[in-house]
């Protein structure tokens, strides 16, 4: 499942005794979030009308960890498929084996904060996740035309406006030459 779609301390979920801060949010209603995003898991919340009563499927950290364990078949340190460095990210997915991605590169990181500024600024949200995608499907476009289609083919719920595309456009080009 996303990196992210977790119970968050303070927030109104982890005031309910039975649920922990970490814990991820597994499928909401029967529906499967595994390699969901952030995003797209905030929105399906978001989406739940008020006052009806919903189910949520939560997962410890450590059973998820647990579980990936049992099915590479590694019972001991070392003995089964490298999972990485320790700087990345653990992915699971609906379908196919989970991964660890690797974090994203200097130049991502930085293309990441100024879209998450942008975000800040044109939405009133701050979602590094949303951000990060935005950049991964902005990074080899050749120009704003080309990110725009990108963006409205995966994100299209979002109905960016061409000024912030722009902007966009824009903050991913200063990352890549270095200008912060």
């Amino acid at each position: 499942m996303s990196r992210g779609s977790r119970i968050k301390e303070g927030s109104v979920i982890d005031h309910i005794q039975l649920i922990s801060v970490g814990d991820m949010i597994e499928a909401i209603n029967g529906q499967s979030l595994l390699g969901c995003r952030h995003y797209e898991v905030a929105r399906l919340l978001k989406e739940l009308p008020r006052g009806r009563t919903f189910t949520l499927k939560l997962t410890e950290p450590r059973k998820a960890f647990d579980m990936i364990s049992m099915r590479s078949g590694g019972s001991r340190p070392g003995s089964g498929p490298h999972l990485g460095t320790g700087r990345g990210t653990l992915r699971l997915r609906s379908r196919g084996p989970a991964t660890v991605e690797d974090l994203p590169s200097a130049f991502e990181e930085k293309a990441i904060e100024k879209v998450d500024d942008l975000l800040e600024n044109y939405m009133g949200i701050r979602d590094t996740e949303l951000a990060a995608t935005m950049v991964e499907l902005g990074k080899d476009k050749r120009n704003p035309d080309e990110l725009a289609e990108a963006l409205d083919e995966r994100l299209g719920d979002f109905a960016f406006p061409d000024e912030f595309v722009f902007d966009v456009w824009g903050a991913i080009g200063d990352a890549k030459v270095g200008r912060y």
